[in-house]
């Protein structure tokens, strides 16, 4: 009697996995991860339009080797991309021969209706080179203090001058923003921040042991202007100091909730002015 062909994806040495519900499994290997990332590099680059005509295609699409999915491809003329499908269309082909182009395109949907934080993002003061896509602490400052809507959670070792930065922070408690700042107090850092307005909470270090040398800038829980530089007008332009930006609501609620932690009463930590 003989032995019915092998399906693909069904059986054989190569050590795949029987099929469930219909659904091929994955080959065994370090390539078998290599389609959900192909899919999930390619809906970073795609526009939503061109993200959603591929859909479209595939839906239709009966496999790999279907024509329209080939003449998708072929009518791609963005440098890298038509390489970048087809890279796509080998993995769907290798790792996953009989899924559908329906199935793949719910993939994809999946994919891009994911939330995708955004990237952190370099500054610098002092000279900006081209080693690293960087912008200006001073702009970046005002920037996040500008985005935020409901709290400021600020932090500084040391304060001098930054007009620009106590200008936007007056703006923000005229919007009805919260603000707390948390200062060290042997440095005079309060006195930079004199003409604001009321009902901004001043926070010092309690005791003498160790000093506040963290500095910070979160917007609501969205945003964090991190890094080296002081709200001095040196450091915010002309020292060579380095930061980043987290736009990770993920990474910038831990950090808003350490400090939040650190102004709680019973822990006396800090105190406010």
């Amino acid at each position: 009697m003989s032995r019915p062909s092998p399906v693909p994806g069904q059986e054989g040495p190569s050590g795949a996995f029987p099929h469930r519900g219909g659904v091929p499994a994955a080959r065994s290997g370090a390539s078998a991860d290599r389609l959900p990332t192909l899919l999930a590099a390619l809906c970073e680059r795609l526009p939503e339009d061109r993200r959603m005509a591929l859909e479209r295609v595939l839906q239709a699409a009966a496999g790999p080797d279907d024509a329209r999915v080939s003449r998708f491809v072929a009518r791609e003329s963005a440098a890298g991309l038509a390489r970048q499908l087809t890279d796509i269309i080998h993995a769907w082909r290798t790792e996953a021969p009989g899924l559908s182009g329906a199935g793949l395109a719910l993939a994809l949907a999946t994919t891009r209706s994911l939330p995708r934080p955004k990237p952190a993002q370099v500054v610098v003061s002092g000279p900006l080179s081209a080693s690293v896509p960087a912008r200006l602490t001073s702009g970046v400052a005002t920037e996040v203090i500008r985005s935020a809507t409901t709290s400021l959670l600020i932090a500084s070792f040391a304060a001098h001058g930054a007009r620009d930065v106590v200008r936007e922070i007056g703006r923000a408690v005229g919007r009805g923003v919260h603000v707390d700042l948390l200062l060290e107090e042997s440095t005079q850092a309060a006195a930079a921040f004199a003409a604001l307005p009321r009902g901004v909470r001043i926070w010092h270090r309690v005791g003498a042991v160790g000093v506040l040398h963290a500095k910070l800038i979160a917007a609501d829980r969205h945003t964090a202007l991190l890094g080296s530089a002081n709200l001095t007008d040196r450091a915010l332009s002309d020292n060579i100091e380095l930061g980043v930006v987290l736009r990770d609501p993920r990474l910038v609620e831990g950090l808003v909730d350490h400090f939040h932690w650190l102004l709680t009463p019973e822990h006396n930590i800090m105190r406010q002015v």
